[in-house]
């Protein structure tokens, strides 16, 4: 899979603020850059600030906030502010002059391009001297994590994943028979869509053509715009939640179990929940698709270097440890699966459709269609 990517045109709009911070964006570090930078003195001038306080989407931040305290002597807060009440959040202490959130770790994507790095409220910083682990797609703006959603079945009676290809999707056999977070509702999911369409809408098509045997009339509508109007007029479960789909997909004892798409993390219920499912690794085009946490720094924050110590420490074991344990993938490749993470997706990341930053305002701005489009093909 080779993508072409350039810096997007937001970056150089912080670059003049960023390099008064003494921070970086984007792009890859060079050897020099990451020789000149010095650890202990980012340390000790952290130590001369005063404390953080870092917003997240997973209530884990607490735990990672705690060992960054306990590992520097640097108090820090974690609090978990999720997705459009996050974005929000942040516009408006910007906006008042009044930063309390100097770490931003985002998972709304295509809000986060759109609304915060295109203005002067955050910036984006990659640890010069951990950048060598950490690719091209990750750096501009940093990925501390990335949450994987994957293509999922009821492994009660089979080890074989029922659904080759996500045109079956589309078919009489899974007619009502398909669980997914509601479109309407959880904006990763529209954005996916945009990203299958700007990048990977060749492979839909291919699909299309290894299922049916014929090739796909893409002249006045892409393959994954087709795919989305067949997948929604086939009448899926729409869930309000990851967890919803896990039980629907995963709960023992079903004639007909339901297939899905959820987060990886809700694989822990397959531990401890009673639940009985498996990632269908082999479906064509894809198994699913991620999308990253942003790790940014505000502008306003009166801590900027603690705040880059806390970036830093987020991309170690020591920082991302506990939510790596809990599905997601770091950012920085030399950090190894946790061994007790029960879905196995971190040995299988190659199966899914990455997230391109270069195009996630267009995500964003591409949202609204997305959602019109699914709301009309939907049969209830």
């Amino acid at each position: 899979m080779t993508l072409s990517i350039k810096i997007p045109s937001w970056a150089s709009k912080a670059k003049a603020t960023c390099a008064a911070a003494g921070l970086v964006v984007g792009g890859a570090m060079s050897p020099a850059m990451a020789e000149d930078f010095d650890l202990e003195a980012l340390i000790a001038a952290a130590k001369g600030e005063g404390p953080i306080t870092i917003y997240a989407s997973t209530g884990k931040i607490k735990k990672a906030a705690k060992a960054f305290t306990e590992m520097y002597g640097i108090e820090a807060v974690g609090s978990k502010v999720k997705g459009a009440a996050q974005i929000d959040l942040v516009v408006r202490e910007a906006q008042s002059g009044n930063t309390v959130g100097d770490v931003i770790i985002s998972s709304d994507a295509g809000a986060t391009l759109a609304q915060l790095l295109g203005s002067d409220m955050v910036s984006s910083w990659t640890p010069p001297d951990l950048a060598g682990d950490i690719d091209e797609l990750s750096q501009d703006p940093l990925v501390v994590w990335r949450d994987p959603s994957v293509w999922s079945f009821n492994s009660e009676n089979t080890d074989t994943c029922p659904v080759a290809n996500i045109w079956e999707l589309t078919g009489d056999d899974w007619n009502r028979r398909v669980a997914m977070p509601d479109p309407l509702h959880k904006p990763s999911i529209p954005d996916w869509f945009n990203q299958m369409e700007m990048h990977f809408d060749d492979d839909v098509a291919a699909a299309y053509k290894a299922h049916f045997g014929s090739d796909l009339d893409t002249s006045s509508k892409s393959a994954t715009a087709q795919w989305v109007e067949a997948l929604a007029g086939n009448a899926p479960l729409l869930t309000d939640s990851d967890g919803d789909v896990a039980d629907a997909v995963g709960t023992p004892g079903q004639a007909e179990p339901f297939f899905g798409i959820m987060s990886s993390a809700k694989y822990r219920d397959t531990v401890d929940g009673g639940l009985t499912m498996s990632i269908c690794q082999d479906i064509q085009p894809y198994m699913g698709f991620y999308k990253p946490g942003f790790g940014l720094i505000s502008n306003g924050s009166k801590s900027p270097n603690a705040a880059k110590l806390f970036l830093h420490f987020m991309m170690t074991e020591a920082g991302v440890g506990p939510m790596v344990r809990d599905g997601k993938m770091s950012g920085n490749s030399a950090i190894a699966p946790h061994p007790e993470e029960p879905s196995g997706v971190v040995q299988l990341r190659d199966r899914l459709t990455p997230h391109v930053a270069e195009t996630g305002a267009d995500d964003f701005d591409m949202r609204q269609d997305w959602q019109d489009l699914w709301r009309i093909s939907y049969n209830r």
